[in-house]
């Protein structure tokens, strides 16, 4: 006969295992959804999702010597045009140095 205390516990190993993995890819989407929010349903939108998973994998609390959050947006760029913990107002900030830099690429080192 089985001990029952086993088998909760691999049902908890199975919750932890997929929380783990789950918990990443839920997050993920929340920080594409707002970048699509910030930049539109257009192409830039795509090209922004791709820029911002070379740059940071999605990551908001990324870190590259000054360069922070899911666009790596450097300490003036962050006093420029904004900046915040939340994916949303990453999104928002970077969206508006992209336009202000000419709706181009160029101050990002990953491009789509």
């Amino acid at each position: 006969m089985r001990n029952p205390s086993y088998a909760r516990t691999g049902l908890l190993c199975v919750i932890a295992i997929v929380f783990v993995v789950a918990a990443p890819l839920v997050a993920q989407a929340g920080v594409k959804h707002q970048i699509r929010k910030a930049w539109g349903p257009n192409w830039r939108e795509r090209q922004a999702i791709r820029v911002a998973a070379c740059e940071s994998g999605f990551n908001t609390r990324a870190v590259n010597g000054q360069y922070l959050g899911i666009f790596q947006m450097g300490s003036t760029e962050r006093a420029t045009y904004g900046h915040g913990p939340s994916a949303r107002k990453q999104a928002r900030s970077a969206h508006r140095y992209f336009v202000a830099s000419g709706r181009d690429w160029s101050p990002w080192a990953c491009k789509p």
